[in-house]
């Protein structure tokens, strides 16, 4: 799947898996999770203030457009997180309802 994001000229960082929703995604060394998140995909994660996806904003921690949390119920901004090997990662609203985020 293509992203919002596209690598140029990439050689040399280590890559590794890291998990989105269930799915094995690839993530490279020095990637923040936001980088890692939309290069295979064009959204970040779903609103909860509305029925639509949000993609960040700007990419830099001030406008709180880009909250995921882990699995294990920890929220994060994926603009300023750095993304490490075997990260798992929720971006879809709970099926309890929405603005509900999931909670270990």
């Amino acid at each position: 799947m293509s992203g919002r994001f596209v690598r140029l000229a990439e050689t040399g960082r280590k890559t590794f898996p890291i998990t989105v929703d269930g799915v094995v995604r690839e993530a490279a060394e020095g990637d923040t999770l936001m980088v890692a998140l939309l290069t295979g995909t064009n959204t970040l994660r779903d609103s909860e203030f509305g029925d639509g996806r949000r993609a960040g904003f700007c990419l830099m921690g001030a406008c709180q457009d880009c909250w995921v949390w882990t699995a294990q119920g920890e929220r994060v901004r994926a603009c300023s997180t750095p993304v490490a090997p075997g990260m798992s990662i929720v971006t879809k609203l709970a099926d309890a309802g929405e603005g509900v985020w999931p909670r270990a």
